[in-house]
């Protein structure tokens, strides 16, 4: 997880893997058939682990807009690490070519999860449209601060979630 999360897909070889898992070859093989069945297990745990994280933080509030700001919270922290190099998925995404869809399916689910998230905080179904409108100030200021590597988008993001609820 941590190869793929800090060197990308691209610049993490098998043979890496094997040599950091302390690890046959055989016994990767038997696990996973490929480099991409691996990755795609990263993408699963990561996707869980993401999610009971954002969830955890919402808990943090009591309204919806106390939740929705609590999970911006929770961002401001994750980009003020040392370890933190971007959202894992968005990162893999990147990388992949078009015709990697199995990839991409795997991430996009993900992301549909977010987006659930969020209109399960905002509280009933009829809300996803105004949870979309979330999720892209989410999107948003995860890329934004990818490029600038500065904390002002989570802010921008968070005021403009406090005039959308």
């Amino acid at each position: 997880s941590q190869l793929f999360y800090k060197q990308g897909y691209s610049n993490t070889g098998i043979n890496q893997i094997i040599e950091e898992a302390k690890i046959a070859n055989a016994t990767l093989y038997k696990h996973f058939q490929s480099k991409e069945d691996l990755l795609i297990a990263y993408l699963e745990e990561t996707g869980v682990a993401t999610i009971e994280g954002l969830k955890k933080a919402s808990q943090k509030g009591k309204t919806p807009l106390d939740k929705m700001l609590a999970i911006f919270d929770h961002l401001l922290e994750l980009v003020g690490r040392t370890d933190f190099y971007g959202c894992n998925f968005l990162n893999i995404v990147y990388e992949m070519p078009d015709g990697e869809e199995r990839v991409r399916l795997q991430i996009k689910k993900q992301k549909d999860e977010v987006r659930k998230l969020f209109c399960g905080i905002l509280g009933s179904p009829d809300e996803m449209e105004r949870a979309n409108e979330i999720y892209t100030l989410f999107e948003g200021a995860l890329i934004a601060h990818k490029i600038h590597k500065e904390t002002w988008p989570l802010f921008s993001a968070k005021n403009s979630i406090q005039k959308l609820i």
